[in-house]
């Protein structure tokens, strides 16, 4: 049985380099003391793997080491980078480290528990020539005094999927970053309930920690449908604000349907008060790897999301 650390096959080998042309092309260079590349992707079911190079029709899971390969690739292109739909099973993250290295580091969450969890996990995995932990993490839970605080019972009850906080440093500049993956529901009313407490929270809490100047960022899936509809105006009712970069109808994250956007990075970015980003956005954007990540393979677009995924990273660039 192959380890992810053998020698790679031809085609294997062939499909990494073309890959690596391509993020060249369309990811930023890692400068030092000059930018931070913070990316976020919900990878979907990143847990198990078929150790084979090539998974076949038999296998299961279907994710394979080539898969590996490929996602490994591109989280090396980031200095941080929120993963969602971590599963219990960490085989795929663990092969995904051995493959970048010993200057990679991970924290991660428990298993969400309950049904509407999903058995995930949420985690970041970081360059730590670049980035170092500061000190904080944790989970955000509701307060109870803030039962009644908004309409609709927003906060009534725990998220279903903590929202995760962990803080970082490069150079001398700290920041907190915050992973969430909301609640997907049977429709959008089910989410708005979510979103809104999560945004309360995020700007409650954003406005205590910028005063020790520390920045902070949102970032995750937040199953937004589409742009500008009610859960975007819900998301975005507490003053979170996303750049024009990444509103962009070009920038996609769903390898299926164009117009959705699932996937923010998000910070606030009042003018006159706090809290306020102090990092300087230069650019962002989504990766687009369908017709190069295992383009050597005839696979259906629905095959290659349970070997890469569904959604597209997102990711952004800030000067520092």
């Amino acid at each position: 049985m192959p380890t992810i650390l053998d020698e790679q096959p031809a085609e294997v080998r062939a499909n990494l380099n073309l890959l690596k042309r391509d993020l060249d092309l369309k990811i930023p260079t890692k400068q030092l003391d000059r930018n931070l590349l913070i990316a976020t992707w919900n990878i979907r079911s990143f847990g198990n793997l078929t150790r084979k190079w090539d998974s076949d029709d038999t296998d299961s899971p279907k994710r394979d080491l080539h898969s590996i390969v490929c996602i490994a690739e591109i989280i090396s292109r980031f200095d941080v980078i929120a993963l969602q739909e971590v599963k219990n099973n960490l085989r795929a993250l663990r092969d995904t480290l051995k493959l970048l290295g010993s200057n990679w580091s991970l924290i991660l969450t428990d298993v969400n528990k309950g049904n509407v969890g999903n058995g995930e996990r949420m985690a970041y995995l970081f360059d730590t020539r670049r980035v170092h932990l500061s000190g904080l993490a944790g989970e955000l839970v509701v307060p109870e005094e803030w039962e009644n605080s908004i309409k609709d019972n927003a906060l009534s009850k725990q998220f279903v999927r903590s929202p995760y906080a962990v803080s970082f440093k490069s150079g001398s500049h700290t920041f907190i970053l915050v992973t969430l993956h909301i609640l997907y529901g049977k429709n959008k009313t089910n989410r708005i309930p979510e979103l809104r407490g999560i945004a309360k929270w995020l700007r409650d809490w954003a406005e205590d920690i910028n005063s020790y100047h520390q920045d902070f960022i949102a970032l995750g899936d937040f199953n937004i449908d589409a742009r500008g509809d009610l859960l975007d105006k819900t998301f975005l009712s507490e003053g979170l604000y996303i750049p024009e970069a990444l509103q962009n109808e070009h920038v996609t994250r769903s390898i299926f349907n164009e117009t959705k956007y699932y996937d923010q990075i998000a910070w606030f970015n009042a003018k006159s008060s706090k809290p306020k980003l102090s990092l300087e956005f230069l650019n962002g954007g989504s990766y687009d790897f369908v017709d190069i990540a295992l383009c050597n393979r005839e696979l259906t677009k629905n095959s290659l999301s349970w070997l890469i995924s569904d959604h597209y990273p997102l990711w952004a660039e800030f000067k520092i």
